[in-house]
């Protein structure tokens, strides 16, 4: 093999210098446009902020400006080496669609913790029904949310299952209405017990002055007269006002000896007499 028939360095560096140029605006674009992402994804979280107060809605709608700007850099980078980039976005676009359909359920739940951001039905720290499961937000992702239970479980909720569902947000307000039904017996004196009823409301000192409870006959069923005791609480004294309620009428209506009867039937038997003697 012969060594003469090979261009010198001087040659070859006339021959590469094109290149490397290209190489190095293509670098630079790619440099400044991933350091751009970065400031966009800094400004938008800042402006969110300031507005909203909401670090999981900013941090993810900058995270998405990011990824937008950086893929336009990587793009305006490889068109200036001259790659085209409209096959290279066709092959994208398909990868994209094949990911699509094999996670059909993931995506939809990536949708749905978008709309949860966005809408906030809840935040952390609230006591919600949501996905049919009762519990206490502790976290909220973008795929899932997870919930405390009553009894101290942690259940990992898809988002997809929340939002397709009912939000009931326990929490939201400040203040909350306890119904609470009490069946006496119809022989019962129904004066006496309204009087025991708003003795006991009076005697509670967690129940809200404002609105005022209201004690109403609210049902004739087939085996007790039904009242209804509505006083408003605060939100954090549900639960232990509605239980010493309940207790605190139980003992008033036995001192009172007015009885909560328990379901039954009257079955009344006729005798029927026949016409006719047997021969």
């Amino acid at each position: 093999m012969s060594f003469e028939n090979l261009p010198d360095m001087t040659t070859l560096l006339e021959w590469a210098q094109p290149f490397l140029v290209k190489l190095a605006i293509a670098a630079l674009i790619l440099v400044a446009g991933l350091w751009i992402a970065r400031r966009v994804n800094g400004l938008i979280q800042r402006m969110i902020l300031r507005t909203r107060k909401d670090q999981a809605l900013a941090s993810f709608i900058g995270k998405i400006a990011q990824a937008v700007v950086a893929v336009f850099a990587i793009i305006a980078a490889l068109g200036h080496l001259g790659v085209d980039t409209t096959a290279a976005a066709a092959i994208v676009g398909g990868s994209a669609l094949a990911i699509g359909l094999s996670l059909q359920k993931q995506l939809s739940s990536f949708a749905a913790g978008i709309m949860l951001v966005m809408f906030r039905p809840f935040r952390i720290g609230d006591f919600v029904d949501a996905g049919g499961i009762s519990g206490t937000v502790v976290e909220i992702h973008m795929v899932k949310t997870v919930l405390r239970t009553g009894n101290n479980q942690i259940v990992h909720i898809p988002n997809a299952s929340i939002w397709d569902g009912a939000i009931v947000n326990y929490s939201s307000e400040p203040t909350r209405r306890i119904d609470l039904k009490v069946g006496v017996s119809y022989d019962a004196d129904l004066r006496k017990t309204r009087q025991i009823l708003e003795n006991v409301l009076a005697a509670e000192q967690r129940i809200l002055p404002e609105p005022a409870p209201v004690i109403a006959v609210s049902e004739l069923g087939d085996s007790a007269v039904v009242l209804l005791c509505r006083p408003w609480v605060n939100t954090s004294e549900y639960w232990p006002t509605l239980w010493s309620l309940t207790e605190a009428i139980k003992l008033a209506l036995d001192d009172a000896g007015i009885g909560i009867p328990y379901p039954q039937m009257d079955v009344h038997l006729h005798q029927q007499q026949s016409s006719s003697r047997a021969a």
